[in-house]
Formats: C-alpha cells, structure tokens, sequence
C-alpha cells in the first residue's frame, strides 16, 4: 500500500484553525449563559489554581496584550472576582489572586464547560493534548532558532 503524501503546513493551519474557532464557539456558548468572555475564562482558568500570578504569566496564558489585560483585570476586580495583592517575593510586582467569590464563579463556570465539552474517545484527549503541545514546542523552538 503506497504511503499517502504528507499533509501540507497549509492543510494543518487550516485544520487548527477550524477546530480552534469551533472549540471557542463551543465555549462561549457555554460562558454567555453566565455573562463571561472567553478571555476572562482563560484569566479565571489560571488564577483556579489559587497560587496567585503576576500580570505578565496571566498575559501570557490568556494571549492578551499587556494592556488589554489590565482592562480585563480591572473589570474582574469590580466583579469582585479578583483582588491583586504585592507579591510577598518581590514587593514591585502585584500577584492576582481568584476572590471567594470568584472562586465560586469559577467552579460553576468549569462543570458548566466540562459537562459540555465533547470528548473524543479512548485516550484520543491525551493523544491530542501530547500531539498539540509537541507542535507548539516544535513551533516556538523553530522560532527561536529562526530568531538567531
């Protein structure tokens, strides 16, 4: 049987492209029911773990310009949901922290997405989470060597 021909970079960007659009739809759909942005879940997502993050990892995580996400910040801060605290480490940098309240929010809007989001079957979850983080790794060392 003959080896079919590797995809096209084309092909695959259009494919992550589809399945990222479809997912947020997916998503927002579910975060409208209780008035949150994609960009809030992914902020919230991070502060769930309750450790606390400075600005610029939240940027990061969220893939938010610097000031975008002080505006979102903001917002959440007049919600209640979070609350920003000195970073006991380094006292020029402020940690965000998830409040009770924003705790609370945050667990009904994750059953609500979990119980929502369709799973792939038998391990395909794992498979494509270690399958997209390896693109990514693949992608951003590509980067760096292209940037030398």
């Amino acid at each position: 049987m003959p080896t079919p021909p590797p995809r096209q970079p084309q092909e695959l960007a259009h494919l992550l492209t589809r399945a990222e659009r479809l997912a947020a739809r997916r998503l927002q759909s579910v975060l409208d029911e209780d008035g949150c942005s994609l960009d809030a879940w992914r902020v919230l997502a991070l502060l769930g773990d309750g450790q606390g993050h400075h600005m610029t990892a939240i940027a990061e995580a969220a893939f938010l310009p610097p000031p975008t996400l002080t505006k979102l910040v903001d917002q959440l801060v007049d919600q209640n949901l979070v609350h920003r605290r000195v970073d006991p480490a380094d006292r020029r940098r402020i940690l965000a922290h998830l409040t009770p309240r924003g705790q609370a929010y945050w667990r009904r809007l994750d059953r609500a997405v979990g119980a929502r989001w369709p799973l792939l079957s038998d391990g395909d979850d794992e498979l494509l989470r270690a399958l997209l983080a390896r693109l990514a790794d693949t992608l951003e060392g590509a980067d760096t060597e292209t940037a030398l």
